[in-house]
């Protein structure tokens, strides 16, 4: 018996209507990452890359198709079977760093963690580490309304990844980052999806984090086109 992707988009197709005219944010689209593999969607902001990371998170419906998590389809899933999914399985990177600004860095990272093993020492020990990683060893007290933008996402980056999840879906981790900050973060983010056996797709304008794929697509007008091989520069 074959072993299903850890995660897989299966003719996925998302259409909007804008002023009487269709768009066609996802088309059609099918797609496998793998276990230990992280894949990039390389494309402009409006073709489609967000939605389609929103259908994966079961956040918005697809018109047609599904998304499959070893084997299970989480387009269909109930409410909370839908939050389950976030919460324990998924780790959500978005654009937006959704942190409570009175709450310290830390405990911000902490807070999934909190949630599965209810104990507030216990969350904070754990998420300390990856913040380090991060470079935010000398911050980790710090409140969030204090931190910079790119502090900020980088806690979100922390608490994503802090139950360990299956699958990771970054919509663009490195858009608020510095240089040096962002190869730090897509550094960790592909040693994580390695050493952890996630199954990780990036979506990105930025060309520089194209490098730290195995695999690079582009999106356009919903249609994904694969890159091949030399489209992916050593990091």
């Amino acid at each position: 018996m074959n072993t299903p992707p850890l995660l897989e988009f299966r003719d996925v197709r998302k259409h909007y209507d804008s002023g009487g005219e269709v768009v066609r944010a996802v088309d059609g689209l099918s797609l496998t990452v793998d276990a230990g593999e992280l894949v990039a969607l390389y494309g402009p902001s409006g073709s489609g890359k967000s939605t389609l990371l929103r259908i994966a998170a079961a956040i918005e419906p697809p018109d047609a198709g599904g998304v499959f998590v070893k084997g299970r389809d989480v387009t269909a899933l109930s409410d909370k079977d839908a939050s389950d999914y976030r919460m324990y399985v998924l780790g959500w990177i978005n654009q937006d760093s959704d942190l409570l600004d009175g709450a310290s860095a830390l405990d911000n990272a902490a807070t999934k963690q909190l949630v599965a093993v209810r104990s507030l020492r216990r969350a904070r020990r754990s998420v300390a580490p990856l913040l380090e990683e991060l470079g935010l060893g000398l911050r980790l007290e710090h409140r969030a309304d204090t931190l910079s933008m790119g502090e900020r996402q980088c806690v979100v980056i922390a608490r994503a990844l802090s139950l360990d999840p299956q699958v990771v879906l970054a919509d663009e981790p490195t858009g608020s980052l510095d240089t040096r900050r962002s190869h730090d973060v897509l550094g960790l983010l592909r040693a994580a999806t390695h050493a952890r056996q996630m199954a990780t797709l990036l979506v990105t304008h930025d060309e520089h984090a194209i490098a730290y794929a195995d695999k690079v697509y582009t999106l356009q007008d919903g249609v994904l086109r694969d890159c091949g091989p030399e489209a992916v520069p050593t990091p």
